[in-house]
């Protein structure tokens, strides 16, 4: 019963959206920010798999990896907001997706500083995304605030589904793994 209500909730948070999250959001600066993360299938895959891929890892890892893509997040927001503009970011987006999948889907343990120094680079990319869809009439500090509470809840989502799960659901998760990287590679042919 409990992996039944598991699954039908993530199947609830999936099946907002199938488009991107970069086609324009409200004027309400919170609400905005709140929506962008939920509002693409982008987005969405890469930060619930980031809380996947933190639930699989042991020690300081489990809280490290979240925490650095949100503060990677803030910071490239904030090069968003500056218009700092980045070639291929839609490429790059769409690459996190495929690589989060992929870590997910092997369960990999990388070593710490290279497991940061990918997590650093993806929650930049999606951050100066986020940035970038600043709505003209906005509050960046609520859009801002919008924007790393919707990261938080779909991190802690994603680690909650890995770690809470019972053991004979693991390859759920690798699974959920495979279909986020099978995501990204159609995102990247798109």
């Amino acid at each position: 019963m409990k992996l039944r209500n598991s699954l039908s909730a993530l199947t609830l948070l999936l099946t907002p959206t199938l488009a991107f999250a970069h086609t324009g959001h409200g004027t309400s600066g919170l609400l905005a920010g709140l929506s962008h993360p939920l509002g693409g299938l982008d987005h969405l895959l890469a930060m619930l798999a980031v809380g996947l891929w933190a639930a699989q890892q042991q020690g300081q890892a489990r809280w490290a990896l979240p925490l650095t893509f949100i503060a990677s997040l803030l910071l490239g927001g904030l090069l968003g907001f500056a218009e700092i503009q980045v070639p291929q970011l839609e490429t790059g987006i769409s690459g996190s997706v495929l690589a989060l999948g992929l870590l997910v889907a092997v369960a990999a343990r990388l070593p710490m500083a290279a497991a940061l120094g990918l997590t650093t680079l993806f929650g930049l990319s999606h951050g100066i995304a986020h940035g970038l869809e600043l709505p003209g009439a906005s509050s960046p500090l609520g859009y801002t605030l919008g924007f790393v509470a919707a990261t938080t809840l779909l991190h802690a989502c994603g680690y909650a589904l890995a770690r809470y799960l019972p053991l004979a659901t693991a390859g759920l998760v690798r699974l959920a793994g495979a279909g986020t990287a099978g995501v990204g590679l159609w995102l990247l042919a798109s």
